[in-house]
């Protein structure tokens, strides 16, 4: 199972809902067996265990691929694959 983490600030920011919804389409269109989490906080321990500057990010399996950014779901699917 990939597991999928949308990281954020709370309340949550336009762009941090937008990326978790691109990346649970990406997820349903492929079909696949992920695990899609929200974490709304820009903690300093997250901060750290990621090296995260800039929010929204999206990590999989561990490894950020976005920060700052919000991929299409077509993008996050690609990344998936």
């Amino acid at each position: 199972m990939i597991h999928i983490e949308v990281i954020g600030l709370d309340p949550p920011c336009v762009k941090c809902n937008k990326l978790l919804e691109n990346a649970k389409k990406a997820v349903q269109t492929l079909g696949i067996d992920a695990n899609v989490e929200k974490k709304w906080t820009l903690s300093k321990e997250i901060r750290n265990k990621y090296g995260l500057l800039l929010s929204p990010a999206l990590v999989i399996d561990g490894v950020v691929v976005a920060q700052g950014k919000v991929y299409t779901s077509k993008r996050i699917a690609s990344l998936l694959s």
